[in-house]
């Protein structure tokens, strides 16, 4: 038998909430700015790309920012840790610019849920964590004992 539209979101709702008493894994960095990334790109608080980024940073209205190690333009990543140094926004690194344009929601999903047409992302700029506080918390600690 199938479901109803309306029975299917009920059904999903339900697998998703936690029941009474079940513990969640604790998040580790990577996890949590996975979180982030992705909850930041629904609430529209997501900025991908230099020129999205630098506006962003010079404004001042960023949480953080995130930086792939492989970008191979010396210029830019000597831009983005300048501006980031300067207006004391804290800056993480990745190492690969493909897995960091997956996180920012840059690629396609699978009928299985697996990434294909993942297009890079050398620089991403978080202006607002959006829903996942788990994640915020996490990574708000980690810069405070970065400091």
């Amino acid at each position: 038998p199938s479901l109803s539209f309306k029975d299917y979101v009920e059904k999903m709702e339900g697998d998703l909430a936690p029941t009474v008493g079940e513990v969640q894994a604790p998040l580790d960095l990577n996890g949590a700015l996975k979180r982030a990334l992705k909850s930041a790109y629904y609430a529209d608080g997501l900025s991908r790309g230099l020129h999205e980024a630098a506006k962003a940073l010079d404004k001042r209205t960023a949480h953080f920012c995130v930086l792939a190690e492989s970008c191979d333009e010396p210029a830019y990543v000597k831009l983005v840790e300048a501006l980031c140094g300067e207006h004391s926004i804290p800056l993480l690194k990745v190492n690969n610019k493909a897995i960091l344009g997956e996180w920012v929601g840059q690629c396609k999903y699978d009928k299985d849920g697996k990434a294909r047409k993942t297009v890079g992302c050398s620089c991403a700029v978080v202006k607002d964590y959006g829903r996942d506080e788990d994640a915020a918390k996490v990574l708000r600690d980690y810069f405070a004992t970065q400091k």
